[in-house]
């Protein structure tokens, strides 16, 4: 019993840390790799910011033409700010998941809008692993999976950690070659 426990995965340690409040939406998939929370966060404060910038700009505009009373735009911005900082980058995190089966890759996606995807090995034409620059400061990797057909041809799969993302890459390259062979 002892022997299973202390060979379990990063990605298993990691999914214990934070329980997800709605199970079974993710239940049995490897979560993404944690510092992705971070990344989502500074996404988060970088919109936010830009938001903040538009709404005192607006409500400077309505104070000298309209004279209308400050914080009215800036207030619900900040709320809806401290909101998508502090509250979404958890909660849009949690509902990432994915499987690489023997066969398939599994994406699980969603915070409102939920999906589903399934892309069989077989279907894929070719694989990037992408990364940007606040992704290359994280240790971060997007893969991406193109398939055959027009219909969700391409499935992203971000916040893999770059060594991770390289290997499923490399598997996926096995089980296409196995495929044509």
């Amino acid at each position: 019993m002892t022997e299973h426990a202390s060979n379990s995965s990063n990605s298993d340690q990691f999914a214990a840390m934070e329980p997800d409040p709605s199970p079974g939406y993710n239940q049995g998939l490897t979560p993404l790799h944690p510092p992705q929370k971070s990344l989502i966060r500074v996404n988060m404060i970088l919109r936010a910011l830009i938001l903040l910038i538009l709404a005192s700009v607006a409500e400077f505009l309505l104070y000298i033409h309209h004279e209308v009373q400050p914080g009215m735009v800036l207030v619900p911005a900040a709320f809806f700010t401290i909101l998508q900082v502090f509250v979404l980058p958890n909660r849009i995190y949690r509902r990432w998941g994915y499987d690489m089966g023997d066969e398939q890759l599994r994406v699980l996606r969603g915070f409102l809008w939920r999906t589903d995807t399934i892309v069989p090995f077989n279907r894929i034409q070719h694989i990037d692993v992408a990364q940007g620059p606040l992704q290359r400061m994280f240790g971060l990797s997007t893969l991406i999976v193109h398939t055959a057909g027009t219909h969700n041809s391409i499935v992203t799969l971000p916040g893999l950690a770059t060594a991770d993302a390289e290997d499923m890459r490399e598997t996926i390259k096995g089980h296409i070659r196995q495929d044509m062979i």
